[in-house]
């Protein structure tokens, strides 16, 4: 089944011949004890890969024009990965970006859900395993980015939320 960060594959599609934006797969009782194992996701298409891709270059120029050094993108541990980590003196800050065309499901910021905070966690947790430094100190930032036409908004909330153990 395709992760966050993969295309929708060609052989998920609908009656028409279509790759569906949404599908479900998670766990499901269908009678007789058997479970079917389901999960819900998005696919990721290349128009919103694409965008994901803008949201981070928009919010690394910010955070640079901010005061911050890009340390590194796209950090991956396994199949995890931190959008940006940056870095203004001993302060390191491990950002998720999440960017949108529009509000109608909700602002950019409020997508940090409680599983992918635990994914970041993980990921910060080797991340200062190989490369932390004695005396930094470290947090969670968002960003969010909004992109409507020509219009860019940008919202970064600094120590969004704190180290989750699981």
């Amino acid at each position: 089944m395709p992760r966050a960060r993969e295309t929708c594959s060609a052989v998920a599609v609908t009656a028409s011949g279509v790759p569906p934006a949404w599908f479900w797969v998670g766990t499901a009782k269908i009678g007789g004890g058997l479970h079917l194992q389901l999960r819900y996701s998005r696919c990721m298409t290349k128009a919103r890969q694409a965008l994901g891709l803008l949201g981070e270059r928009i919010a690394a120029r910010w955070l640079r024009r901010d005061g911050w050094e890009i340390v590194a993108h796209r950090f991956r541990s396994g199949h995890r990965d931190v959008d940006l980590i940056v870095r203004r003196g001993p302060l390191v800050a491990f950002v998720e970006v999440k960017a949108r065309r529009g509000e109608a499901f909700g602002s950019p910021v409020e997508a940090v859900h409680a599983r992918k905070r635990r994914e970041l966690s993980r990921s910060a947790q080797v991340w200062v395993d190989r490369h932390g430094e004695p005396g930094s100190e470290y947090r969670f930032d968002v960003v969010g980015v909004l992109v409507a036409g020509e219009r860019v908004r940008i919202r970064h909330v600094p120590d969004a939320f704190s180290l989750v153990n699981g």
